[in-house]
């Protein structure tokens, strides 16, 4: 016992170091991108697992088809990058292999397909997540997800911390077999900071004024009183006009579908793991996973993918061409916008506001039932004004 004690005290210092150093980087990577000035814009496209390579398909023909003036001059490249499988993830024993990432930090910003993780105690190497690694990887501390539904009056924007909390060292816990396991989660002043001040700069430019912040304070209190604290006292020495409120993740979940209270909230700021989770509500609410779009944001790159997974069980059933593409294009809505692209972003906007209505002509359902993911995107360009 004691052997096993020693051994989990020299990882978790090994481990507290890394994290220090960590820090000391951040300042660096965090300086941003001038789109604008850029003589050509670099977009990566990586399929990933299951159904990604069918959605990025279709996200690839969408960006040639609103973008192709652009790709003409040669202002826009759209690269595509193979290797981020699962297959070859677990070939080569890396959660990112080394000459994917390399291709990728090639890029200005990246259109990613869903990604497998490989389950624990499968027998299978224990990878990390891909998605964590490349938020980390690339510091891409920031993922917004909006959710939209005006006839519920929800116009919600999530600014989850992405880079830290139970996530950073999710495969690095420390174990006494057959007695305990222990997993850590991490805080900083730097990270807690600038997902606050990101949310809080959105808040400001775009007319909103109540932030929620989202923890369990009560509970974890080193944690995530420290987030709370660092959210409360920036807010309060710079942007005095936003109204901030101070909710725990539990309660939260329940005011999301509380139609009495929801539509007052505006803007959310929340560590990595309640983000994950609750932006996934939010999402059902507005229609599934299938509906939404996510970036990751950081200075020198950002990521923009689908929310939903790499659905296997359509693959296994032989139905991923039914799989439905909303996600992914909104995504690519999302990454028109970051690069400053807003005309072509708002053209993909419209069109699949009818795209997606009740009385649309072509409805994806997921199964044979439904329009393919090719026959969604036929119908989206027959839109496009």
């Amino acid at each position: 016992m004691d052997n096993y004690i020693k051994t989990a005290t020299e990882q978790f210092e090994t481990l507290l170091r890394e994290q220090v150093a960590r820090t000391e980087r951040m300042a660096e990577l965090s300086k941003p991108v001038d789109y604008a000035n850029l003589d050509t814009l670099v977009i990566g496209v990586c399929d990933g697992d299951g159904i990604g390579p069918i959605i990025c398909r279709e996200a690839v023909r969408v960006l040639e088809y609103l973008l192709k003036d652009k790709i003409a001059a040669g202002k826009v490249e759209i690269r595509r990058i193979e290797g981020l499988t699962l297959e070859n993830r677990i070939a080569k024993e890396k959660s990112i292999p080394d000459d994917v990432l390399a291709a990728i930090k090639e890029c200005h910003v990246l259109l990613k397909g869903p990604t497998t993780t490989p389950k624990g105690g499968t027998g299978a190497k224990e990878l990390e997540s891909a998605n964590v690694a490349l938020r980390r990887e690339l510091d891409l501390f920031a993922n917004v997800r909006p959710v939209c539904v005006p006839e519920l009056g929800i116009d919600w924007t999530f600014y989850r911390e992405n880079t830290e909390g139970e996530y950073v060292l999710g495969s690095r816990g420390v174990e006494i077999p057959d007695v305990l396991c222990c997993d850590f989660k991490v805080t900083t002043d730097l990270g807690t900071e600038r997902i606050a001040r990101a949310a809080y700069e959105f808040a400001r430019n775009n007319g909103k004024k109540n932030i929620s912040i989202v923890t369990k304070a009560n509970i974890m209190k080193k944690t995530d009183g420290k987030f709370a604290r660092i959210c409360r006292q920036l807010a309060e020495k710079e942007y005095p006009e936003l109204e901030l409120e101070d909710w725990y993740i539990d309660i939260m979940a329940a005011n999301l579908v509380n139609p009495a209270i929801r539509s007052k909230f505006e803007v959310f700021v929340l560590p990595n793991l309640y983000g994950d989770i609750i932006t996934d509500e939010a999402a059902q609410i507005q229609g599934g996973v299938g509906t939404a779009g996510s970036a990751n944001v950081g200075g020198r790159y950002a990521m923009f993918e689908a929310i939903h997974g790499s659905a296997p069980r359509m693959i296994e059933e032989g139905i991923g061409e039914y799989a439905n593409p909303s996600s992914i294009f909104k995504a690519v809505e999302m990454l028109l916008r970051h690069v400053g692209y807003a005309a072509e972003a708002e053209k993909l906007s419209e069109a699949m506001k009818i795209c997606t209505a009740d009385d649309a002509k072509v409805k994806v359902t997921g199964d044979r039932d439904g329009a393919t993911c090719a026959e969604f995107s036929d119908y989206l360009f027959a839109t496009i004004q």
